[in-house]
């Protein structure tokens, strides 16, 4: 069946999933990880790398904040799915495909995080988004 039962359901699962992942990602690096990021980030090579962990921290949990609600999806799922891209070939990659076991620290999470981001940038963000309540009814002729 094309569609699916229930799509807009579907999306509204993966939206909040997603950014309930993201929210608990970056809430511990604002809440006093910043410079442990920032060294991370610096042994990798990553040019201004504390400005980078504040980003980094920023994205991860208002951009889950925002998915959560459902606030600006389209621009959020972008800027995630490229901050996990760069994951995966700044990290992850080197590791190979398995998160665990063989290859541990591979890139099977973040590749599956860009999936889900992909998923909302292209489908939309499902029901029960705020930014529904913003957006206006084009009717084309």
């Amino acid at each position: 069946m094309l569609g699916g039962r229930n799509p807009g359901l579907g999306l509204f699962i993966l939206r909040v999933v997603i950014g309930l992942i993201f929210v608990m990602h970056g809430w511990p690096k604002l809440a006093g990880g910043i410079p442990d990021t920032a060294a991370f980030l610096g042994s990798l090579g990553v040019p201004l790398a504390g400005t980078a962990a504040w980003g980094i921290a920023l994205l991860e949990t208002l951009g889950g904040a925002c998915l959560l609600l459902g606030l600006f999806v389209t621009p959020v799922a972008l800027l995630l799915a490229a901050h996990m891209l760069a994951g995966i070939f700044l990290v992850h990659l080197a590791n190979g495909f398995f998160v665990v076991g063989p290859g541990q620290g591979g890139i099977e999470f973040n590749l599956l995080l860009v999936a889900g981001m992909l998923v909302l940038l292209l489908a939309g963000s499902g029901i029960a988004a705020l930014e529904s309540r913003f957006q206006k009814d084009v009717h084309v002729l």
